[in-house]
């Protein structure tokens, strides 16, 4: 297995355009907001309604829930202003255990599943069933998958369950700091997986599908009220807004599965 840095620039060049609020030099009334990569592409389609819904300015701190000093919790640990945190189940457990998030504001937001992704125009491997997918797993040249919560699971369960793990390990690219889609993308690798909201806004590459159903890991992703908010009454109608009928038609979109009825 090789881990894969964040060294192309047009990559870099994506994050930095979709996420320009991070350079704003943010006010003491600003929201701010931390979220997970899973969460990302709904929230920013939301940010206008959600400004509305606060009466001020959200601003984003951070989109990366997996590793480095840019992560979630990197940032909560040395210290960096948040308001809402937004993070799967198990992440926000530990956030709540280290006292970096308060632990009676959780509210769960949607459900997300794994997809597989190629490069656009490639031919679109068969991942319908679970031999379909082993299959399709021994055959790709390469494999990438992030480096959370779609990602642990592959490599510590997934490939072990299908009894594949020696065979596709090796030929296996954990990737760090950017989104596997943008590994696809560039034929670094003939396959990708990751939360399928976090593949369909990535250009360059076609979506596949989700993971069979006998072999899927469905993960939720909730909010919560960072410790030490300034605006907790303004972090709980953001997150009171995301949590309602009036966001769930853009968290499906995305490729969640919203909580609340549409």
């Amino acid at each position: 297995m090789r881990t894969r840095p964040c060294v192309s620039r047009k990559a870099a060049l994506l994050v930095a355009g979709m996420l320009f609020v991070l350079v704003r030099t943010a006010s003491a009334d600003d929201i701010r907001v931390m979220t997970s990569g899973t969460f990302t592409a709904a929230y920013l389609e939301l940010i206008p309604q959600l400004e509305r819904a606060v009466k001020g300015k959200v601003v984003t701190v951070t989109t990366s829930m997996g590793t480095g000093s840019e992560s979630i919790p990197s940032r909560l640990e040395r210290g960096d202003v948040a308001d809402v945190v937004i993070v799967a189940d198990d992440a926000l457990d530990q956030l709540i255990k280290d006292g970096r998030v308060m632990a009676n504001s959780r509210v769960e937001l949607a459900r997300s599943s794994i997809g597989m992704a190629v490069r656009a125009g490639a031919p679109r491997p068969d991942i319908s069933s679970v031999d379909a997918l082993r299959r399709t797993l021994l055959q790709a040249k390469s494999i990438a998958y992030s480096a959370s919560v779609s990602g642990r699971y592959l490599s510590t369960e997934l490939f072990q369950r299908l009894g594949i793990a020696d065979q596709v390990m090796g030929k296996s690219l954990r990737v760090v700091g950017e989104r596997v889609g943008a590994v696809v993308a560039r034929g670094e690798a003939e396959i990708g997986f990751q939360q399928i909201s976090e593949l369909l806004p990535e250009p360059g590459i076609d979506y596949v599908g989700p993971l069979p159903p006998e072999v899927q890991r469905v993960t939720v992703f909730s909010a919560g009220i960072a410790a030490g908010s300034k605006h907790v009454d303004a972090a709980r109608a953001l997150i009171r807004f995301l949590a309602s009928s009036e966001a769930a038609g853009t968290v499906a979109k995305s490729g969640l599965e919203p909580l609340v009825p549409r």
